[in-house]
């Protein structure tokens, strides 16, 4: 079968970038080598119940956001629920710390927590990075620059409160907490270095300020819950691709991309499609791996990272009889002791929504929760009972769970994660931020510069579901630029 554009995987990027090129009437077909569309932020059913991959939140639908773009784009709708209350934390020494979405409200409860010096002055700046952030990121869709018309659109865009960002790369997010003095605040200080793990997939001393000061603010905008789970984000993109002839086809495990005189051949175990352009929405190093080029793969390798610079996961799900009496639907907890085997120094709960009935019978509630596994491809995790009960002890210490509510539990290690996924080494969150690596040195969307690309959380900008859906954005975006 012959198609305008090939994409690989089902993750949010992919189906960002088939919706938008769908709308432009092109032909498209994603190429999913699981049974559900989504990858790693998806949904999946066992024992009658619908359960998160992995506990998550949803940002991104504000203005100057990727995911209103989107929306706006294509008129895609969105069964959403607004969240009062993002999250709450749970801090090693027993307090509990609500992230409120409004700004003022939020910095009463830091000051309340950490105490009042510097807190404002901290988190008013990052909050201004952070909205200068989200508005660069759509004013500049074909950043990074490969090409001399990527440097012109770039040209044509400039605006000088995107040239009042730029120092925020040079710093790292240790940097900016020394700048207000908060270094030797440590309860703040781990406080940050966990709620970066979450977004940014590292700790304060790697992660630039432009995408720490946008990851400790996510908070700060809406949140939103989807009933039914992330799977009806991505059931909404796929109904629209298929009501622009385009289509997602499940079961299908790419082996190899070739290019041919005009396009590319995509061989899979269930046959072989053709198509002009294509679209890797793989890590990195999954999609070096099948393209059939030496002068490709050999562009690609400096952007490879290897398993000790990567991060897996160790996931639970649970059913309860009963919703803790807890404020919000996410928790953050902090175990200072470290969890056995993987040493985690937090670990983080999504809670179905009270009102959600498609996940689960009414009155019970199902949970996610998920923490790091540093350098998945080496920890391999043989006790996954020991976890599983360290961190029942933990939520029930904290009032997040009563053990006799515990109906059904299940977990997975990055070993399953690489299993289900195909990801390599069963890498989740996507490359971590470093500070050697600016954000202009980061994988840009094209491949070969002829009609192969990339997007996905291991290409610009990375990580989050909102990370993604713009690294889809860029990619469409530079394929028309090229082409049309």
């Amino acid at each position: 079968m012959h198609f305008d554009v090939i994409l690989i995987g089902s993750g949010f990027g992919s189906l960002t970038a088939a919706a938008l090129l769908a709308k432009r009437g092109l032909k498209v077909a994603v190429l999913e080598q699981a049974k559900y569309p989504g990858g790693c932020a998806s949904t999946y059913k066992r024992k009658g119940y619908w359960f998160e991959t992995g506990a998550t939140t949803l940002v991104g639908l504000d203005e100057h956001m990727p995911l209103r773009y989107l929306l706006d784009e294509t008129g895609i709708e969105l069964p959403l629920l607004k969240l009062d209350t993002p999250m709450q934390v749970h801090l090693p020494d027993g307090r509990l710390l609500t992230r409120y979405n409004d700004l003022e409200e939020w910095i009463q409860e830091a000051e309340r927590v950490f105490g009042i010096k510097n807190q404002r002055a901290f988190w008013e700046h990052c909050y201004r990075v952070s909205q200068g952030v989200w508005r660069t990121s759509l004013e500049q869709k074909f950043f990074p620059f490969s090409s001399i018309k990527d440097l012109w659109q770039a040209m044509l865009q400039v605006r000088l409160h995107q040239l009042r960002l730029l120092p925020g790369a040079f710093r790292t997010m240790e940097d900016l907490m020394r700048r207000y003095d908060l270094l030797d605040n440590k309860p703040f200080v781990d406080f940050v270095n966990e709620q970066l793990l979450i977004t940014a997939q590292n700790h304060l001393g790697e992660v630039n300020e432009l995408f720490g000061a946008t990851a400790l603010c996510y908070t700060l905008f809406g949140n939103y819950y989807v009933p039914g789970g992330m799977i009806q984000m991505a059931r909404a993109l796929e109904d629209y691709i298929k009501s622009r002839e385009g289509d997602v086809l499940y079961r299908r495990e790419v082996q190899a991309i070739t290019p041919q005189t005009e396009g590319y051949e995509v061989r899979c175990l269930a046959g072989t499609y053709s198509s002009r352009f294509v679209i890797s929405g793989i890590p990195l190093n999954n999609t070096s791996e099948l393209f059939q080029v030496e002068k490709v793969k050999a562009k690609l390798q400096p952007y490879l990272l290897p398993s000790e610079k990567l991060n897996g996961a160790f996931t639970m799900a649970l059913v309860l009889r009963h919703r803790p009496a807890v404020e919000a639907l996410h928790q953050q907890v902090h175990v200072p002791e470290g969890l056995p085997h993987i040493h985690s120094n937090s670990f983080f709960v999504s809670f179905s929504h009270p009102n959600d009935r498609y996940r689960g019978p009414q009155g019970e509630t199902v949970a996610a929760i998920s923490t790091h596994v540093p350098n998945p491809s080496v920890n391999r995790i043989e006790h996954k009972r020991e976890i599983e009960e360290a961190i029942i002890t933990c939520m029930e210490k904290r009032g997040l769970v009563c053990r006799e509510d515990i109906l059904y539990r299940d977990s997975a290690t990055p070993g399953a994660w690489t299993f289900w996924t195909q990801r390599a080494y069963g890498m989740v969150g996507g490359y971590p931020q470093y500070r050697s690596i600016k954000p202009w040195q980061m994988k840009d969307a094209r491949l070969d510069h002829k009609g192969a690309y990339t997007c996905g959380d291991s290409v610009y900008p990375g990580q989050g579901i909102v990370g993604v859906c713009l690294s889809g954005i860029i990619a469409a975006n530079k394929l028309i630029l090229d082409h049309f």
